[in-house]
C-alpha cells in the first residue's frame, strides 16, 4: 500500500528481527493480531483488549457493535521498540506504538504482547489511548473538541486488569504525572478556547500539560457530583453549533471557576476510578491459530506494505515478496501479498495475475480481491479510447463480488461510488448511498469523510457537507487534511447555495480521498 515514506533500515532491521519467527494470529471481534508469541500470551492480550473495548462500551453507555471481519483493527507486534520507531519512519525517539485508522484497513503497531498483570508498559498505553480514539469515533458522530478527545482518551488508557478479569477505567494518569508537574500549564481557557490555546502556542515553543491537563478536565467533569451532567450539556451546545468558549460557559459557568475547582480537584490525596466487574464485560470468542510456513514468511512483507511504502522502499519489499512467493506458490495469502507488493511497485498487471491466483486456491481471500480491485482501478484510470467504459466494468465486476462475499466491507462501496467518479460519467444514486453506507462502517477514516463532503458539496447539500467536514477539521492530528477541511468549511460560507449558480463547486485536495 502507499502510503508514506518508511526508512530503508527498517525493512533491514525488521526483517532481521523476524528470522524464523514462529508467528500466531489471534482473531476476535474487534481485533485481528500477529505477533511471534506463544499461544497463551497472545490468547491473554487478545482477551484483555476484548475486555477493554467492553468496558468502555459500559462506562459510555453505547453499543460497541461488532465490525465487519476486514473492518477490524489488526494489531502487528514486531518485537521491539527500536522496530517499531523505524517503521514510524519520523525520526522520533518517542514512539512506542502507532496506529493508522483506515476504512477496511486499520492497523496498530506495537512492539510487544502485553499480559502481566503489572502497571502497564508505556507501548500498552499507547494503544489503548489509540483504541479509545478509534472506539469513539466509531459510536459516536459528535467531532469532539481536541482537549475532549485527548482526554477522553487519556481517561481510558489509564486501565487496570485485574486476575479476576474485572477492568479499571478512570484511574489517575500517573504517566502524565511529569508532565503535570514540571511542563508549561495550560489554562482550563486554553483547553475550551482553541484560538486562546493557538495564540499562546505560537509564542512559546515549551513542552506543555496539554495531555495531562486534559486528562484532569475530563476526570473531574465526569466524576465531580457538582458537575454532573454538564459534560453532555457541552457535547450539545457543540454538536448545536455553539462556539467553544460559548459552549463551556453555558455549560461549565464560570470559567475561572472552573479553574479553581480543578486546581482543588488535582490535589487531592485520592480519586475516584470506575471498577467493572467481569460479569459485566463481554469479550467474546478468541481463536488462536499458528500461521503457516508461507504466512510466516511473507509476515515482514506484509507489515511493511500495509505500514506504507514509496517508490524507492516498493522496489526492496517487492523484492523480499517475490523471494518467499516462488517458495511458497501453493498459499493463497503469499499470493495476496505479492499481489499488494506488485501493485505497490507499480506492477498492476502482475498484481491481478497474483490476485487471481490467490482466489482460485481460496474464492473466499478478501483481500485478493481487494488488490485485484486496486490494481485494475489504476489500470483503467490509465485507459483512454474505447477501451475505457469496458476496464471500469472490469473495477466494478472485482468489487461487487467482494461485496456479496462481505456485504458491510467499506472498500467496495468506496471503490464502486469512485469507478463511477473516476471514469467520469454520471454517479448513479445507488453509488452514492453506497458511500454513504461506508462512512457509516468506518467513520474513523477521515479521507473518506472528505470524499463524501465532496459529493455532497457539489450536490449543494451543504448540511450533510460539513457535518462531515467537522470530524476533519477539528482532528488535532489531521495535518493537512484538517487544513483542507477547514478551508471547504470556509469555501461553503461563501458558495452560492442555488443549484443552478456557476462556480459554486466546492474543492477537495485529491489526497483526501478515503479507504485507500
Amino acid at each position: 500500500m502507499k502510503f508514506s515514506r518508511v526508512a530503508l533500515a527498517a525493512i533491514a532491521l525488521f526483517s532481521a528481527s523476524s528470522a524464523r519467527a514462529e508467528w500466531m494470529e489471534a482473531t476476535s471481534d474487534h481485533f485481528v493480531i500477529y505477533a511471534d508469541e506463544s499461544e497463551r500470551k497472545l490468547r491473554a492480550f487478545a482477551e484483555k483488549l476484548e475486555r477493554y473495548n467492553s468496558a468502555m462500551a459500559f462506562v459510555t453507555k453505547t453499543k460497541s457493535t461488532k465490525p465487519t471481519p476486514s473492518n477490524r483493527v489488526t494489531i502487528y507486534v514486531v518485537g521491539s521498540g527500536q522496530a517499531v520507531r523505524k517503521l514510524h519512519g519520523s525520526g522520533s525517539s518517542f514512539v512506542n506504538g502507532f496506529y493508522i485508522p483506515r476504512a477496511g484497513g486499520s492497523i496498530a503497531i506495537v512492539p510487544e504482547v502485553e499480559d502481566s498483570r503489572r502497571e502497564l508498559t508505556f507501548s500498552m498505553v499507547t494503544l489503548l489511548h489509540e483504541y479509545a480514539h478509534h472506539f469513539t469515533r466509531s459510536v459516536t458522530s459528535f467531532p469532539m473538541p481536541r482537549w475532549m478527545g485527548e482526554g477522553s482518551a487519556e481517561f481510558f488508557s489509564s486501565a487496570k486488569f485485574e486476575k479476576d478479569d474485572s477492568v479499571w477505567l478512570g484511574r489517575p494518569a500517573t504517566h502524565r504525572a511529569g508532565e503535570l508537574l514540571y511542563a508549561k500549564d495550560v489554562s482550563v481557557e486554553e483547553l475550551l478556547d482553541p484560538a486562546v490555546y493557538a495564540k499562546n502556542k505560537r509564542n512559546s515553543r515549551l513542552y506543555d500539560a496539554f495531555y495531562g491537563r486534559s486528562w484532569l478536565l475530563y476526570h473531574y467533569l465526569v466524576f465531580d457530583e457538582s458537575r454532573k451532567g454538564q459534560l453532555d450539556t457541552y457535547s450539545r451546545l457543540l454538536a448545536g453549533g455553539a462556539e467553544p468558549l460559548a459552549a463551556a460557559e453555558q455549560a461549565f459557568g464560570n470559567i475561572q471557576q472552573l479553574e479553581d475547582d480543578l486546581d482543588s480537584y488535582y490535589k487531592q490525596r485520592r480519586m475516584p476510578a470506575f471498577k467493572l466487574s467481569a460479569d459485566r464485560l463481554q469479550p467474546g470468542p478468541i481463536n488462536v491459530r499458528p500461521l503457516r510456513e508461507g504466512e510466516a514468511e511473507m509476515m515482514p512483507v506484509r507489515i511493511r506494505s500495509r505500514r506504507g511504502v514509496d517508490e524507492e522502499t516498493a522496489k526492496d519489499v517487492l523484492a523480499d515478496a517475490r523471494k518467499v512467493a516462488s517458495a511458497y506458490p501453493s498459499d493463497p495469502m503469499v499470493l495476496t501479498a505479492l499481489a499488494e507488493a506488485e501493485h505497490d511497485a507499480g506492477n498492476d498487471e502482475l498484481a491481478v495475475a497474483a490476485a487471481d491466483k490467490a482466489l482460485a486456491l481460496d474464492p473466499r481471500q478478501t483481500d485478493a480481491y481487494v488488490q485485484k480491485g486496486f490494481a485494475l482501478f489504476r489500470i483503467a484510470e490509465n485507459t483512454e479510447g474505447d477501451e475505457r467504459k469496458a476496464a471500469f466494468e472490469r473495477v466494478r465486476k472485482v468489487f461487487v463480488a467482494l461485496n456479496r462475499l462481505e456485504n458491510d466491507h467499506p472498500l467496495p462501496l468506496i471503490y464502486y461510488y469512485r469507478s463511477f467518479a473516476a471514469e467520469g460519467v454520471n454517479v448513479p444514486d445507488i453509488a452514492k448511498q453506497g458511500l454513504a453506507r461506508a462512512s457509516q462502517l468506518a467513520p474513523f477514516d477521515l479521507g473518506l469523510h472528505m470524499q463524501l463532503a465532496q459529493m455532497y458539496a457539489n450536490e449543494f447539500k451543504f448540511d450533510f457537507a460539513r457535518a462531515h467536514l467537522r470530524p476533519v477539521a477539528f482532528n488535532p492530528h489531521g495535518g493537512s487534511l484538517a487544513e483542507a477541511a477547514e478551508a471547504m468549511l470556509e469555501e461553503i460560507e461563501v458558495a452560492e447555495p442555488a443549484p443552478n449558480s456557476a462556480g459554486a463547486s466546492i474543492g477537495v485536495a485529491k489526497e483526501a480521498q478515503g479507504g485507500s
